[in-house]
């Protein structure tokens, strides 16, 4: 009777641990490939994993699968008679979830008939030619010490520097951290960190999950008319769909948070992203008996509907939850903490995004809505308040943006958006003697300030040679707390490809900013 038994326990064993290759290691790769411009799918373009014999070519929707991928990370190569080739880089197939990717091309003076042309690695936004980058959720995850934050992904871009060794206060060719505009799929967020910095745009790091991010969009300078009211850089931060397939998620435990991140269809034609995150530091710190403890959570959200071919919906919400505990049971504890301004802050950020599919482009229309509550105190030693900061910022936004072709290699970009600002709060100084033995009197400001920022802007992108592009335009400013009236700002850059794997870029305009609310009250 023993010999059979060890023989069943060995048969039970081969099979749960069994080696690898008795199991299929491959997976698939699907994707869709676009117009850049009209959003259109293409059909008949070929795309192929660079260095493998594998490939595929995309049907009537754009659409493709490349089966019997072996695991691992690979480039793709897109080609298509009339368009720019590209090569996609850091395509990471594994057990883990499916590979699902959306390939934008964009229409080519040069045709591939009589021209061998040569892929390139590097997209940039044809109305940010000079220091511009577009990096995919890979290249920031695998950016040395960017620990998967998208703002510390960036800072080592040449021309932008950490105002503070730790902290996201970028500074970008010597402007200030206020001066950088972020914008997550098209709602236009005055800060993406957490613990912000009220007027600024810094922190100590950003609470937009890398996971759920399809790629950024970042210039450092000469950017178009399309975006404007920031003198320094411009981040534009694209999430990506959810999983259609089946329902999927992760656990995942970061140097300083852990989190829960789940995905997946929302009927038949839709998807969404959902994550949660907090951080656990503070277990560790209060553990340690540490004076003052930061902690906070961080929500994303976002939901994908297509109602038809040609309309679809978008719905994003995210926020973050900061809040710093001080402990004051010593006297020790008590003088370290009056060093400290303590601060906490409630952000979020929402909006609702309607695309419509022209045959020759496209219309996005978004309403989007932040708020952040500032909550700011610092005591002295002896527990008396000498500075209180209670103040709430809101912006509620609504913009259209047009693109459409004009011809096969002449682009419009025009837009509208209406913003109305408001901060309401105040400042308390109580009346405290300074070490010099001098006593400052109670002082106070009463802050309510509301107003209405509008902006207008149109530009064209085309060719004046094959290997000549040009993108010429301006945008108009008005805020109405300000008495300086509309402001115009004319862009325009130009792009000379000497070689395949030389171009010359050049850019030039003028730039303006409103002072944050918080000065002009």
């Amino acid at each position: 009777m023993k010999q059979p038994g060890k023989l069943l326990i060995i048969v039970v064993l081969l099979t749960v641990a069994g080696p690898s290759h008795l199991f299929a290691q491959t997976g698939e790769v699907t994707g869709t490939v676009i117009d850049r411009v009209t959003l259109e799918p293409l059909p008949s373009a070929s795309v192929l994993v660079v260095g493998t014999t594998l490939g595929a070519s995309t049907d009537i929707e754009g659409r493709f699968v490349i089966r019997d991928v072996p695991y691992g990370t690979y480039e793709l190569r897109v080609t298509l008679v009339g368009y720019g080739p590209i090569i996609v880089s850091d395509v990471v197939l594994s057990a883990a979830k499916p590979v699902s990717l959306e390939i934008s091309l964009d229409q080519s003076a040069i045709s591939l008939e009589t021209v061998d042309a040569t892929a390139t690695y590097f997209r940039r936004t044809p109305d940010a030619v000079t220091s511009s980058q577009r990096l995919s959720y890979e290249e920031i995850r695998r950016s040395p010490g960017g620990f998967e934050d998208v703002l510390r992904g960036i800072s080592v871009f040449p021309g932008v520097a950490q105002a503070q060794s730790g902290r996201n206060d970028l500074v970008v060719r010597g402007g200030a951290p206020s001066e950088n505009l972020y914008v997550v799929d098209n709602v236009e967020i005055p800060n993406i960190n957490h613990f912000a910095t009220q007027g600024s745009g810094g922190g100590p790091l950003s609470y937009v999950n890398l996971d759920f991010v399809s790629e950024t969009a970042f210039a450092t300078g000469g950017f178009g008319a399309r975006c404007g009211d920031r003198m320094s850089s411009v981040l534009e931060i694209d999430l990506r769909n959810g999983r259609t397939d089946a329902l999927g998620g992760k656990a995942t435990i970061a140097a300083t948070q852990f989190g829960l991140d789940l995905e997946g269809p929302a009927g038949n034609n839709g998807s969404f992203i959902l994550s949660a995150r907090r951080s656990y530091l503070d277990f560790i710190f209060k553990a340690a008996g540490f004076s003052f403890v930061p902690e906070y959570w961080d929500f994303l959200g976002r939901l994908s509907l297509s109602l038809d071919k040609t309309n679809t919906l978008t719905f994003l919400g995210v926020g973050a939850l900061d809040n710093v505990d001080v402990n004051n049971n010593t006297a020790d504890n008590r003088y370290d903490n009056s060093q400290v301004l303590v601060s906490g802050t409630n952000q979020y950020a929402s909006g609702i995004s309607w695309r419509h599919l022209f045959s020759n482009g496209f219309i996005t229309t978004t309403l989007g809505r932040t708020f952040t509550a500032f909550d700011q105190m610092q005591r002295d030693s002896l527990l008396t308040p000498i500075f209180l900061n209670e103040t709430k910022e809101g912006e509620t936004s609504l913009r259209t943006d047009y693109i459409a072709k004009l011809g096969s290699l002449l682009e419009l970009s025009a837009g509208v958006q209406v913003k109305s600002v408001r901060l309401k709060g105040g400042l308390i100084l109580p009346p405290f003697g300074t070490p010099f033995g001098d006593t400052l009197s109670a002082a106070s400001l009463d802050m309510q300030t509301r107003g209405t920022k509008t902006n207008a802007y149109a530009q064209l992108h085309g060719h004046l040679l094959p290997e000549l592009q040009y993108t010429v335009g301006g945008r108009v400013d008005y805020f109405d707390l300000i008495e300086s009236g509309p402001v115009f700002a004319p862009r325009g850059s130009l792009s000379y490809g000497l070689s395949s794997l030389t171009t010359i870029n050049a850019s030039a305009g003028m730039y303006h900013q409103a002072p944050a609310l918080l000065w002009i009250t």
